[in-house]
């Protein structure tokens, strides 16, 4: 009887140990623990948030006192598609990717006023609200034509909203417009009625060049055909007037003394005087070998 008391107390004094051992093991394992890389943590005792935060690798804690919450200070990617209206009140569906990260000092405070779910309360509709005040800036060609100027403004407005939680945003990118099939069909349309707009002025350009290289032609030719008329008539009145300026007095004389066959002529006289004939008188015949 005694042997099977001395079992049963010595039974109860290991699991005993045993339970000691287990409350000193959780006890000592609670006073630490781990942050992941690329987050913090969060320290709350009791419940109540601290503002000095925990960093990466292994940290010691109070236990049962202080509770630890991670807080993912990576970047992260957020795809936001909203609806919203342009200037000219077309609709228009945008679909926009965010990179984005908390900032290691804004773990506690983020925590605190906002709470683990901040992307579904804060940060999402901060780019649903900021994407609407900017595409109301500009009409539906303008979002399109200037996509990167737009893209500049929604980050400057999201940084404005943002910034102040500690949430920094990294890049954001526009990935589609998407206008109504209406508003589609209108675009296209007045496209088409541009182009050949432009078509129709281009071709009737080139005609108006063509005939103004073909009235070029023909008034360079008419003055050529002029010139070289004129130059004619001056290189005439030229020569007429050279050939009068030779024709001195003492030149014609001397021409008409150099064709003379020595022949006086037969007969002279003028106005009413009778022609007499000379020859017998001077003896001179017609031929001079006479």
């Amino acid at each position: 009887m005694f042997k099977k008391a001395d079992g049963t107390r010595a039974y109860g004094r290991i699991v005993a140990f045993a339970l000691v051992a287990i409350i000193v093991l959780g006890v000592a394992l609670g006073c630490y623990t781990t942050v992941p890389a690329g987050h913090t943590g969060v320290v709350l005792n009791f419940g109540r948030v601290q503002e000095t935060v925990l960093g990466e690798g292994l940290n010691f804690k109070i236990p049962f006192v202080q509770n630890v919450m991670l807080i993912d200070n990576r970047i992260v990617k957020l795809d936001v598609r909203t609806e919203s209206f342009s200037k000219d009140l077309q609709s228009v569906e945008v679909d926009v990717a965010v990179n984005y990260n908390i900032r290691k000092d804004a773990g506690s405070a983020l925590y605190r006023d906002i709470g683990m779910n901040y992307e579904d309360v804060l940060i999402t509709p901060a780019v649903n609200e900021v994407l609407k005040a900017v595409t109301a800036r500009y009409t539906a060609v303008e979002l399109v034509a200037n996509r990167s100027e737009v893209s500049v403004l929604l980050t400057q407005g999201l940084v404005e909203k943002l910034s102040p939680y500690g949430i920094s945003i990294r890049e954001l990118n526009i990935i589609n417009w998407d206008f109504s099939a209406e508003y589609i069909s209108a675009v296209e349309a007045k496209q088409v009625a541009e182009q050949n707009l432009i078509k129709t002025r281009t071709e009737q350009e080139q005609a108006l060049v063509i005939a103004n290289t073909e009235a070029q032609k023909r008034v360079i030719a008419a003055e050529a055909q002029a010139n070289e008329i004129k130059m004619l008539a001056e290189a005439t009145a030229e020569s007429n007037r050279t050939i009068a300026e030779s024709l001195s007095d003492e030149l014609i004389r001397y021409r008409t003394v150099d064709k003379w066959d020595g022949m006086l002529p037969s007969v002279v006289g003028s106005g009413t005087t009778p022609m007499i004939d000379i020859s017998g008188l001077t003896g001179i015949g017609t031929n001079p070998n006479e």
